[in-house]
Formats: C-alpha cells, structure tokens, sequence
C-alpha cells in the first residue's frame, strides 16, 4: 500500500533521523515512492501469429530483400539445406556473429560441421516464432522471442538478425551473439 506523499515524506524524514539512509537507499525509496511496487517485471515477449505475412512489402525491392531473409530462415535456419546456401548468400558473406567466421564457406562449415545440422524437408511454412520484420534500403532485421533461463527464474526477451542484402544475397550479418554462446 503507498503512502499519501505528505506521509511518506513524514515517513523519510523520521526515518532519517534515527539512522542516515545510504545514497542507494535514498534512490531506492525516490523509485518506489514515484513508480508504487513492481507487480511484473516485464511482459512477455509474444509472435505473431502469421509470420508468412511479415515477409512481404508493397516496395518491390524490400519484398525481394525480405524474400532472400525468408529462405535464409526457411531453407537453411529452419531445414538445414547448407547446400543450398550459394542461392542466399554471397561468398564474401560478412559475419558479425563472434562464433562464426565471414565468408560462405566458413558460415557452411560452422553450421555443417560445428554444429551439426542435419538437413530436414521444407517446411510449407516457416515455424520459427517471429515478433517482427523490419526493412529499410539494403537491411532487414528480424525480431524473435527468446526464453531464457535466469537466476530469478524463466523469463522471455528478444533475439534478433539483422542482413544487408545485395545483389539478391545475403551479403553481410549481425546479430547479439556473444562469444561461445549458442543462437537460440
């Protein structure tokens, strides 16, 4: 229950002068005066239901970029078609990912090889959990929901990818990966 602010400042003022109150604790009660008890921590990190539909756009070029995005996810991501990986990528294929190293063949090597994914059949649709699609000029970034295990127990955030398409391939990457931390 929150004090009416003249008694909590009664409240502060008495409690001040038993025991000086630390600089933390001053901020600590500022905080919980002004914004009343946390009752949830966050909300969850919810997909939408039709991820097919995110990947498409009036603008012919940011439907063809979104496009090369969407088999990247489908035909490699989701299928592990690393075969099919010269019709989405470029060799030069710039990865900003710490686990993985640039070029085509290295991205091909770390999934075949590192991780060990085993081709699967094409999905009819992609069934990766999608919060958004977002495309602007050459970049597209796709925002996923993540669950992650933490101290104070399970709670969801977001993981995202983001490609710079040229020439119809995926041609640079980026995403929040650190160092020996496996991609949800």
């Amino acid at each position: 229950m929150s004090l009416p602010h003249s008694d909590a400042l009664n409240a502060s003022h008495h409690a001040r002068r038993r025991r000086p109150m630390s600089r933390v604790s001053q901020w600590a009660a500022a905080a919980l005066f002004l914004v009343g008890p946390m009752v949830q921590a966050q909300d969850a990190v919810i997909p939408v239901r039709d991820a097919e539909s995110l990947f498409t756009s009036p603008d012919p070029r940011l439907h063809a970029n979104k496009q090369v995005v969407y088999h990247i996810i489908r035909n490699l991501l989701e299928s592990g078609r690393w075969d099919q990986a010269g019709f989405f990528l470029t060799d030069r294929y710039v990865q900003h990912n710490p686990n993985a190293a640039s070029g085509l063949a290295s991205v091909v090597h770390y999934f075949v090889n590192v991780l060990k994914v085993q081709p699967k059949p094409l999905p009819e649709r992609i069934t990766t959990p999608i919060v958004a699609v977002m495309a602007e000029g050459d970049l597209v970034t796709v925002m996923y929901p993540r669950t992650v295990n933490g101290p104070a127990g399970q709670y969801t955030t977001t993981w995202f990818d983001t490609w710079r398409i040229r020439d119809g391939k995926a041609d640079e990457h980026w995403d929040p990966a650190l160092k020996d931390q496996a991609a949800p």
